[in-house]
């Protein structure tokens, strides 16, 4: 058996002195939205599913952008996943490397990094649904980790999960 090991929380910030709603997946503004688009993921994000995706998207054949031009795009998304959200995702992205830039500042390609993380939420607006591409990531083909958001109560019907070649 392999283990994979989730190094997110060694190097997620502080949220000592946070509000106590901030990342709150059980109660929050839209808590049916969020859990509905992790129930989806967590349910059809397979090896199979991922190993279609990279195939189809990994072409890189889909549009010629700027980088400005993608977060514009991204003026048409909100994010259905994240129970803190619920402005386009171009302000996050702008939000993001603002927070990076204050509390970094002397790290530029943080600050860069932080603008750009969501970039590849507008698959979204090229038509793939918002749980394929939006949401905390976990890796498919293995159980998942502990820190895996509804870990307990979103896996139940993943195919993956059945299998014996990923237990």
């Amino acid at each position: 058996m392999t283990t994979i090991l989730d190094p997110s929380p060694v190097f997620r910030p502080d949220m000592e002195g946070c509000d106590p709603n901030f990342r709150n997946f059980e109660t929050n503004s839209h808590t049916d939205q969020v859990r509905n688009t992790y129930q989806l993921m967590h349910t059809h994000q397979t090896v199979d599913f991922v190993r279609r995706k990279m195939e189809h998207w990994c072409k890189l054949d889909h549009a010629q952008l700027t980088m400005l031009e993608c977060l514009e795009e991204l003026n048409n998304l909100v994010d259905e996943s994240d129970p803190d959200v619920d402005v386009p995702n171009i302000y996050h992205a702008f939000q993001t490397a603002e927070s990076v830039r204050e509390k970094h500042p002397d790290k530029d390609w943080l600050h860069l990094t932080g603008l750009i993380h969501d970039a590849g939420k507008i698959m979204a607006i090229w038509g793939e649904p918002q749980w394929c591409v939006v949401g905390d990531t976990f890796p498919t083909g293995c159980q998942p980790a502990e820190s895996v958001v509804f870990r307990h109560s979103t896996f139940q019907d993943n195919p993956d999960m059945k299998d014996p070649k990923f237990k």
